[in-house]
């Protein structure tokens, strides 16, 4: 059986991305104020695809355009893990986020 190498991450979106409508109409219960963030998945260190959304490789517009840095104490301590764990543990913390009052895009 493969070793669990798959990580959930956070990446904190400077405030501006609010002025993106759809943003915005996903996050209706957003706290103005509190962080905006992507949440993702990946197989690769959260770094390394952190510079690749960055370098516009595979890369989720929000993350390309506004992405400033990760946020590891909002994931450090549940990786890596198994692919399956991965899907859900990233809608988890993207449902977490959001009934706290982040603004949250989860792909």
């Amino acid at each position: 059986m493969p070793r669990p190498h798959h990580h959930v991450y956070v990446v904190e979106l400077h405030p501006d991305v609010l002025h993106e409508r759809k943003f915005r109409a996903c996050n209706p219960g957003y706290v103005e104020g509190k962080p905006c963030v992507y949440v993702g998945m990946t197989g690769l260190d959260p770094d390394v695809r952190f510079d690749r959304h960055k370098a516009g490789i595979q890369a989720n517009a929000y993350v390309f355009k506004y992405g400033l840095r990760l946020l590891p104490d909002l994931y450090e301590g549940f990786n890596p893990m198994r692919y399956d764990a991965a899907v859900d543990k990233e809608i988890e913390v993207a449902i977490d986020l959001r009934s706290a009052g982040f603004g949250v895009w989860q792909a």
